[in-house]
């Protein structure tokens, strides 16, 4: 049917009085993730969920310095924020990215003895355990990676390369015996790196994790705009890919050429973006193409949760390196990573995990075909979700966007209302009158102005 002879409604949304909402309050995200068994893929192999069945809502933060840089005080005022704003996964790496190997932890510890992955330093693993703790102690999951890339790999960074075959899977062994107890564990694999290189190491770090860990379950954290399902999808050990889409594209064509596809595997596994675009990192590496912001933060968040993402990470440029001034800056970090846990993008996540633990965890599903007529430009692409009783729209910019109603259940009354991704407020908003086709106005319009539709039935 075409626009000219469908029923056209424009829809003006109409902002209530202060106070005022769409429908009821949506209910607070619940802390307490240990009570309900050890994580598990979903029966229908789309989701992280516990042991009884809960929904688990994988929201990380990248922290991979964090056992190499903080001290007990700064882990614990880390944390703390964190588990505050609705985070549930802390990602970390053992051997760290800057010169882990040679340079000592706040505690004076190096990890090896002579760089040897075989004889791990028991004083460094213990602070190891020790943050671990902290972070179950907060509620947290520790997204652990037994090493950064450059120690398998090197291609770019400090290295050295201390991994081969053998000594990747006794390491590995080491760490499964070591953690396997621990209740907050979600081992990662990889370390920016491809996995088509060095795989026969990956495979070896991995097996050796699972032959002595048959409980926590395990991903791969692959380079820039590159996923895990390149290279290990059938891969026994991968219970869910990870993908990066990366600190270069700012556009939704990252999410096609990444997301969409690993969806789209078989088997059917769990995906979800462990690397995207960092709050204040400049846009390609250069200050002079800008910087990311919340509101690219808000883009990568629900264009990834309303593709079908189980969950997303968030970063910050000066958190990950846990920068403080006179540190050497890595990508150009500006501020104390103190500072920047306050930037607004990281206090902006607790929303969308409200509103998606309140209208269905794990019942949504990708709803493209709700959106009517040509898509918008790649940086402004809409994007639709839907669950059993209710469908929910992201809008990037504000712009009009049409829906088709004929997609929807049959239902004599449709409730609309429209959420404010920047706040988590609800407005209540105009009954439509259309049954086929209906143009939607968001509230405001522009960059930094998005808005979720959200249809309740």
């Amino acid at each position: 049917m075409s626009i000219s002879v469908a029923i056209l409604v424009t829809l003006l949304s109409v902002l209530m009085a202060s106070g005022c909402s769409g429908g009821p309050s949506l209910r607070e995200p619940s802390n307490e993730p240990f009570v309900h068994g050890a994580l598990r893929v979903s029966y229908d192999g789309r989701f992280l969920v516990h042991e009884d069945g809960t929904p688990f809502p994988y929201f990380g933060d990248t922290a991979w310095q964090l056992f190499h840089r903080l001290d007990s005080t700064e882990v614990k005022y880390y944390l703390a924020d964190r588990q505050a704003k609705g985070f549930t996964v802390i990602q970390a790496c053992i051997l760290a990215e800057l010169n882990g190997l040679d340079t000592p932890n706040r505690n004076g510890d190096l990890p090896l003895f002579d760089n040897d992955p075989t004889r791990p330093n028991e004083a460094y693993f213990a602070w190891v355990d020790f943050v671990i703790q902290e972070a179950a102690a907060h509620g947290l999951y520790v997204g652990l990676l037994p090493t950064w890339g450059d120690k398998v790999n090197r291609k770019w960074g400090v290295g050295p390369e201390i991994f081969d075959e053998w000594n990747a899977r006794k390491y590995g062994r080491f760490l499964g015996r070591r953690y396997r107890e621990f209740p907050n564990i979600i081992w990662i694999n990889g370390g920016d790196r491809p996995g088509g290189e060095k795989t026969i190491v990956w495979d070896a770090l991995a097996e050796g994790i699972c032959a002595e860990d048959s409980t926590h379950l395990m991903t791969y954290h692959p380079s820039g705009e590159a996923s895990s399902g390149m290279w290990f999808h059938n891969r026994d050990w991968l219970d869910f890919n990870m993908f990066q889409s990366g600190h270069a594209q700012t556009d939704f064509a990252i999410y096609k050429r990444l997301l969409i596809p690993d969806y789209e595997r078989n088997p059917v596994k769990p995906v979800l973006d462990g690397e995207p675009r960092y709050e204040d990192i400049p846009i390609r590496f250069k200050s002079e193409n800008g910087r990311f912001t919340d509101t690219d933060v808000r883009r990568t968040l629900y264009w990834s949760l309303f593709s079908g993402a189980c969950g997303y990470t968030y970063g910050a440029n000066d958190i990950w390196q846990f920068y403080v001034p006179g540190r050497t800056s890595m990508c150009e970090a500006r501020n104390h990573w103190k500072d920047a846990l306050q930037l607004p993008g990281a206090s902006q996540l607790i929303h969308a995990r409200r509103l998606l633990e309140n209208f269905g965890w794990c019942d949504r599903v990708p709803a493209p075909e709700l959106l009517f007529g040509a898509p918008l430009q790649n940086d402004d692409v809409a994007v639709a979700v839907r669950g059993s009783d209710y469908a929910l729209v992201y809008i990037p910019n504000g712009h009009p966007v049409e829906i088709s109603l004929r997609k929807l259940p049959l239902k004599e009354t449709l409730r609309f209302s429209w959420y404010d991704p920047r706040n988590g407020a609800r407005y209540a908003m105009e009954q439509p009158d259309s049954e086929n086709i209906l143009r939607v106005v968001p509230p405001s319009s522009g960059r930094g102005q998005d808005w979720i539709l959200i249809v309740e039935f």
